[in-house]
């Protein structure tokens, strides 16, 4: 009998499926389409359990889809610019051209060895100018559209990289690329940066987020991060100046509540305001808050804050009152200042108990405003809408939406990114480079380490920086700055739709007919990269280039492989693990798959078990010998009996692998798998014959388990007869009428314990059930001699004898 040995079925097939290309895909063809993708990597060192997870997950379904007649894409590529690649280069002692080179190669191995059905005549790469021309083509169109600028502001930056962040890229205080305990906490520095508009399409991307088929946790994150309030902008005139200052808050029926202001340090009426005598305490108070991150501020127990000296004037009852400033208060959030309610905020009380500043309640339990003069009984809600428009007829407050979003920092100080495609003229100002002119090809440097001064290593190549200005002809500068690698991969998904077009970016019939992709899946970072990837989509719908403003369909946030206590898996512990070294010591890629997607819900953690890939690899040989058994026996007719169990084990199965492959449940569709083949097994007993009941039932099981173990089920398929992949249009037809049972058995208690089980048919009446289990011999030992008071019947499942 043939073994089951992986190191020779494995690269036998995936040699056969590049050479008759199974999995590329016929974007003009006329079946229903499907893409299925995941997050596209990051090449910058060797691929890991996270990978093997994250791709498998898309790769299953795209091979269901493709069973089920589909026409269903699988693509590849690299998010191969920015820092990882960058960093990884430097370590190396190489450019990150070099570096690429030799990276993507050893990765499209490790993709192939891992049975990912990719389509490798579509690959992509960011890295590489047929791509990134039109990422540059991107940014000229936002520019056109009004929703490029530049401006100088305070803006996140890591010293590790020696480049600016945007808000998505600091997660608790830190890089996101290096936010390790011991790494050290990003800083605010004004810098000149070039951002896109994101906040024009703040509501058009919060109203579409309900209607997505998508992990709901994602969603909310999305809400959250444009962070939509309505309020309103209420000014208090600063007393003894012509100044005022601003603030926004959602509840303007607290006011008459309000005993004090609060100001961010760094906001910029704070040096105008401050009276002689606070000076001193005030300019030490910020100097102190500039060594805090952000987070600090959020996050410290402790209130702080000085006096500036200064007050201003409550427009809604003329109250004077104190201005503060206290590191609580963010500049980069609403006005910069706040009016503070210490009644009804937290931390505003914290702050007046802090301060010995006033407290007033001026909402009562049942929501009435109190102690609001002329106000006072008024719901709250109400009284907002009433208060705010007395405040408008004296133009000292405006209705107003804030978001918590800002716009997009796009640009970076760091060489290995697509160059921004603009010239600085001193004449003309920023030019866009004309789009006959693109890509704006990114040059090799010797030295393409960050200058440290600001700006990329592309301020040193001083033959490329010198050109013409595109308008006035005159003596000008390419910008140095480069875009962030988010750019890259906010539109790649269309890319992999037409990825050889030079003439545009692409066909927008080709686009039309694929969008949205349906199902995508991915884990860190999700948040920042979908609005981004969203943003583009909503954006392309404006300009005309597709039909549908969301790009994903379907997303699903997967979790994250630790190790088997929980812990993460790192470099410095050294406890990863290697797809390859596992593939490599013969248990194969398609018992790695098949314990990935079995381990956990797709959407929880999975902790690593030493004794699971084992495990997977033991039930793919059952399925092996149970096929090589068969197809080694002489024909046989099956019994009558045996047929319908055969039949109805097997569309058992397809019924529940069908219906968990579609909702992403594949921890029990694999379940049913085995469960089915501990079916087989016991039938196998009876009698294992060449029929066609068999055959049906054996084809099943190889043909629903082909997405999770792609190489043994193409080799089982072939022993099975057939000559044609496993992996097109073969997948089984679920038929209710062979789950209908002949017959069921019933169990049959006594006063509630177990005595009986009788065998019945399955339309059989109650009065029969109920004379059945009675005379039952097992039964009646209990219930001779005795009285029977009274009988329950649950249909199709017990009787029960109540007996005295």
């Amino acid at each position: 009998m043939k073994r089951y040995k992986p190191k020779d079925v494995e690269p036998k097939w995936q040699d056969i499926w590049d050479a008759t290309g199974v999995y590329t895909t016929n974007l003009q063809s006329s079946k229903p389409k499907y893409v299925a993708m995941s997050m596209f990597n990051y090449p910058s060192g060797n691929l890991h359990i996270g990978h093997a997870m994250n791709f498998t997950i898309s790769d299953v379904k795209a091979r269901f889809k493709r069973q089920q007649g589909f026409e269903s894409y699988h693509p590849v590529g690299w998010d191969s610019f920015g820092l990882p690649a960058e960093n990884r280069a430097i370590k190396v002692g190489k450019s990150p051209q070099e570096s690429m080179a030799e990276l993507i190669p050893e990765y499209r191995k490790a993709y192939k060895a891992m049975g990912w059905s990719n389509d490798w005549e579509k690959e992509i790469a960011s890295h590489l100018p047929e791509y990134y021309k039109w990422t540059q083509w991107i940014f000229a169109q936002m520019h056109r559209s009004g929703l490029a600028y530049q401006d100088s502001r305070m803006q996140w930056w890591c010293e590790l990289d020696n480049s600016v962040l945007a808000n998505e890229q600091v997660i608790d205080g830190r890089c996101w690329r290096h936010d390790g305990p011991d790494d050290p906490l990003v800083q605010k520095k004004e810098v000149k940066q070039w951002f896109f508009k994101i906040t024009d399409y703040a509501d058009e991307l919060l109203e579409s987020i309900d209607g997505l088929d998508w992990t709901d946790s994602v969603k909310l994150a999305q809400k959250n991060w444009i962070g939509r309030s309505v309020g309103a902008e209420i000014t208090f005139k600063i007393t003894d100046s012509e100044q005022s200052l601003s603030v926004f808050t959602t509840r303007p029926d607290t006011l008459y509540g309000v005993t004090f202001m609060v100001m961010a340090p760094e906001h910029e009426l704070v040096r105008s305001i401050f009276t002689e005598d606070q000076s001193a305490a005030v300019q030490a108070y910020i100097v102190a808050t500039q060594k805090k991150s952000e987070l600090e501020r959020q996050t410290e127990k402790t209130k702080t804050g000085v006096f500036t000296g200064a007050y201003a004037i409550n427009p809604i009852n003329g109250e004077k009152i104190p201005i503060w400033i206290a590191d609580y208060v963010l500049a980069g959030y609403g006005t910069g200042a706040i009016m503070a309610v210490p009644a009804h905020d937290e931390r505003d009380e914290e702050f007046a108990v802090m301060a010995n500043l006033p407290i007033i309640q001026v909402v009562d339990d049942n929501n009435a405003l109190i102690n609001s003069a002329g106000f006072d009984g008024q719901n709250a809600n109400e009284a907002r809408e009433a208060i705010v428009g007395q405040l408008v007829t004296t133009d000292q407050a405006i209705s107003k939406i804030n978001y918590k979003m800002r716009d997009w920092s796009v640009s970076r100080q760091r060489y290995w990114g697509a160059p921004i495609p603009i010239i600085h003229c001193a004449k003309c100002g920023p030019v866009l480079v004309p789009d006959t002119e693109l890509p704006v090809i990114l040059p090799e440097l010797d030295d393409f380490k960050p200058t440290g001064d600001g700006r990329s290593a592309l301020a040193r190549a001083k033959d490329w920086l010198a050109v013409e200005c595109p308008e006035c002809g005159g003596p000008a500068e390419r910008e140095t700055d480069t875009l962030d690698t988010y750019i890259c991969s906010s539109w790649y998904m269309y890319r992999y739709l037409d990825p050889r077009n030079q003439a545009e970016i692409f066909d927008k019939a080709i686009v039309q007919k694929w969008e949205p992709i349906d199902f995508y899946n991915g884990g860190d970072h999700a948040t920042a990269h979908l609005l981004y990837a969203r943003f583009i989509g909503h954006f392309f719908k404006n300009i005309g280039l597709v039909d549908e403003p969301e790009p994903f369909k379907q997303f699903l946030f997967n979790g994250k492989v630790t190790a088997a206590d929980g812990t993460m898996f790192s470099k410095s512990k050294g406890n990863g693990i290697d797809p390859l070294e596992i593939i490599n010591q013969g248990y194969g890629a398609d018992a790695l798959r098949m314990f990935l997607m079995f381990a956990a819900p797709l959407d929880t953690w999975a902790k690593w078990d030493p004794q699971g890939v084992p495990a997977t690899y033991r039930f793919i040989s059952r399925i092996w010998n149970l096929v090589q058994e068969y197809v080694a026996t002489e024909p046989a007719p099956a019994s009558s009996d045996q047929a319908k169990e055969l039949l109805r084990v097997t569309h058992q199965m397809i019924k529940k692998v069908t219906e968990d492959i579609e909702g992403n449940r594949y921890n029990t569709a694999i379940s049913a798998g085995m469960s089915a083949i501990n079916e087989l097994y016991k039938l196998k007993v009876q009698a294992l014959g060449r029929n066609d009941a068999w055959q049906q039932a054996l084809e099943a099981v190889v043909a629903c388990m082909a997405p999770f173990a792609p190489h043994a089920s193409e080799e089982l398929w072939f022993d099975l007869g057939h000559h044609s992949s496993v992996h097109v249009d073969t997948w089984p037809k679920f038929e209710a009428k062979y789950l209908v049972q002949d017959t069921i058995k019933i169990a049959v208690q006594v006063n509630g314990k177990l005595r009986g089980q009788i065998e019945i048919a399955a339309n059989e009446t109650e009065e029969n059930v109920i004379a059945t289990a009675q005379s039952n011999e097992r039964v009646r030992a209990h219930t001779e001699g005795h009285d029977i008071l009274n009988t329950i019947y649950i249909p199709g499942k017990i009787v029960n004898i109540v007996a005295r």
